[in-house]
């Protein structure tokens, strides 16, 4: 949260030092001009700048979240880009305008007090806004690149209460700053932060297929770098560096650093203040004017904006796509359903029917699916929220136990074009599944050969080659991960763990590969591990021989490539499984194993329904790949415990990398009854 907070807070300190800087300076002018009861008319015009700077991030806020996921990337980017022009030509009026600013506010504020009172609230409103407009875009622009509101709100506030605190002083004159050397400063760090600002929204505006180059990386230390770590985090919510950039991003952000900072150095000298014409009280007083009450202008200014900010997010917001609802039952499906206009649309889909059923938004022509609900009970209404853009759409009922119902197609015009995901079927994953049986049942014919042998092993008692070939046969189990669900109570005898166990590792219950480990790596003789290896042997045979017959979800094909890569992260690289052979990372690399094996199967399904996924997870196979292979050394492997701290980090956050990129697959190939 904090390290999203430096670039809020720096201009949270200098927006609000500007902004207080010129409410101070208006305000000694009054006061010194004897004209105190103008001062409610300055601060109207700065309650009313704040309005509309709150109006303002309200507006882009709630009008960026009704929007599709790419149409935001681009929204965002856009802003960034635009934030970064603003902050710019900020820094350099700053630079230029330090010395001369009283003055010339001065000349204005008494200009002011011969004219009305509205003057005086343009006046003080024109001042201030551009500070606090300037504000509410940087700051929601680094909220959205940092992902999260909470820091860069909170560095914001810290940034405004101290330029608060030092405007008092300053006015005060209890406080001397050197102001010039100050916006000098700041200036020059802020250009640095921008540079990142500006790199993150044109990744925006690529994510958001705006601009290209999505995929053409000039950086990528994604194996290197560990993206959780505190040092990395702290880079990229400072300065938006991230390990992984585009050409683009890297030649924006060294070009404007490059041009903006030159120039910046140089500076621009302030030319010297032209004192102010002096006015006599008579002038200063405004003509007589029918009086109104102290309270209506304040309310309205704030009203105003927040009212205009209120309809223009109202407006924005999915609407349902059209007065009726969509019906669902077992002999019409989609009743009432017209042609939607583009965009984030909600349906509201109520079953007529007396079945529950599941409803799909599709394209007819490919059954390709914008939005599902599951589960829909007879008499019941659920709202389906999908992006609707150019293209023919239907819908598509499946009650329970009865046939697919289609309705009746309709087709919406423009709008760009949304995602679909094609639907898979059972008889989809059939050659996969057979495929995937295929290489487990011959890693058990392995598995079997190898626990015969340990058995031997610890049976004449060469414990030292037991422990070698222990290894060998665990790390052939913990390949064939996406089949553990399959081999019901096998996998507790075989695998199972002293956790929940009364006695934990001494334990009767205990039995498997990781009872022989702890035996062997705690000292314990052959007679005491002959028993529990030959049980081991037997409850292996058992599982080849059981394995054709047992029942294979084609389902779980997708769900495992997740979660093989989950459990890893959970009990292997925290060492968590680890009876004394320190071998965690072996069993990892065998994880990593198996689910390359897996997405080998799924890749003809995933490159039709997803082709950009598997290049990615393969890069991020490799990254992990590489720091495991850095952890072995011939038949030795680092116990995790001994890893350095920042390999642990690198590894720990390439696999949640991988892992992340992984956690589309099972519902990209989610078996749906649409298809």
């Amino acid at each position: 949260m904090w390290d999203d907070a430096f670039p809020s807070f720096l201009i949270g300190l200098r927006e609000g030092l500007e902004a207080g800087l010129i409410v101070s300076i208006l305000v000694a002018t009054l006061v010194r001009a004897e004209a105190r009861s103008r001062l409610p008319q300055v601060w109207t015009g700065v309650l009313a700048a704040v309005a509309v700077a709150m109006s303002f991030g309200a507006v882009l806020t709630f009008t960026a979240a009704s929007m599709p996921q790419t149409a935001q990337e681009a929204f965002g980017g856009t802003l960034s880009v635009i934030a970064v022009a603003f902050v710019t030509a900020m820094v350099f009026w700053m630079r230029r305008s330090a010395r001369s600013l009283s003055g010339e506010l001065k000349e204005k504020v008494t200009g002011a007090l011969a004219m009305g009172s509205g003057v005086l609230i343009l006046t003080s409103f024109l001042a201030v806004g551009r500070e606090g407009l300037e504000t509410a875009l940087f700051l929601w622009t680094t909220a959205q690149a940092a992902g999260e509101s909470a820091g860069p709100l909170a560095g914001a506030g810290i940034g405004l209460v101290l330029a608060t605190i030092l405007c008092w002083g300053l006015y005060r004159r209890v406080l001397k700053i050197n102001l010039t050397k100050f916006f000098t400063a700041t200036g020059a760090v802020l250009i640095v932060i921008a540079a990142g600002v500006l790199g993150y929204g044109l990744r925006d505006l690529q994510e958001g297929g705006v601009l290209p180059g999505k995929t053409a990386y000039a950086v990528d230390l994604g194996s290197s770098v560990d993206a959780g770590s505190w040092y990395s985090t702290l880079v990229q919510g400072v300065l938006n560096l991230t390990p992984t950039m585009t050409w683009l991003q890297v030649v924006a952000y060294v070009g404007y650093l490059a041009v903006v900072m030159t120039l910046f150095v140089r500076g621009v000298r302030g030319t010297t203040p032209k004192p102010a014409k002096e006015r006599t009280e008579t002038e200063r007083q405004p003509k007589a004017a029918r009086r109104r009450p102290v309270w209506v202008v304040p309310a309205a200014v704030v009203a105003v904006p927040a009212v205009i900010a209120g309809a223009v997010v109202a407006l924005s917001r999915p609407k349902p796509a059209g007065d009726q609802t969509v019906a669902v039952s077992e002999s019409e499906c989609g009743k009432g359903f017209t042609a939607p206009k583009p965009g984030r649309q909600t349906f509201q889909m109520k079953n007529t029917g007396g079945k529950t059923s599941e409803v799909y938004l599709i394209d007819p022509s490919t059954s390709a699916v914008y939005g599902e609900i599951e589960g829909l009970a007879p008499g019941t209404t659920r709202d389906l929220v999908a992006t609707v853009a150019g293209g023919t759409y239907a819908w598509r009922c499946v009650p329970t136990g009865g046939k697919a119902v289609t309705s009746k197609s309709v087709t919406v015009t423009g709008g760009g074009a949304a995602r679909p995901v094609v639907p898979v079927s059972e008889q989809d994953l059939a050659a996969p599944l057979k495929q995937y049986k295929a290489y487990v049942g011959q890693g058990l014919d392995t598995l079997a050969g190898q626990t015969r042998t340990l058995a031997d092993d610890i049976k004449g008692d060469h414990l030292d080659k037991a422990r070698t070939d222990w290894l060998t046969a665990h790390r052939t189990y913990s390949s064939l991960g996406a089949a553990y669900g399959t081999f019901e109570d096998f996998d507790k005898k075989i695998n199972g763990r002293a956790d929940g166990l009364t006695d934990g590792v001494h334990d009767k219950d205990f039995a498997g590969f990781h009872r022989i480990e702890y035996g062997l790596w705690h000292g314990q003789s052959a007679k005491d591990l002959t028993g529990p290896a030959q049980q081991l042997a037997t409850d292996v045979a058992g599982l080849q021989k059981a394995f054709p017959s047992q029942d294979f979800d084609p389902g779980d094909l997708p769900l495992r490539a997740h979660e093989i890569l989950e459990n890893t992260l959970q009990f292997e690289l925290t060492g968590d499984t680890d009876e004394g052979s320190g071998t965690n990372l072996a069993t990892a690399d065998a994880n990593l194993s198996g689910t390359r094996e897996l997405l080998t199967v799924l890749k003809p399904l995933l490159t039709s329904r997803a082709p950009k996924v598997l290049p990615t997870v393969d890069a991020d196979i490799a990254r992990v790949q590489k720091l495991l292979d850095a952890a072995h050394d011939g038949g030795h492997w680092t116990p995790v415990d001994q890893l350095g701290a920042s390999d642990r980090q690198r590894l720990n956050g390439a696999a949640g990398q991988l892992l992340e990129d992984l956690a589309p697959i099972p519902d990209l190939l989610e078996i749906r009854k649409s298809a």
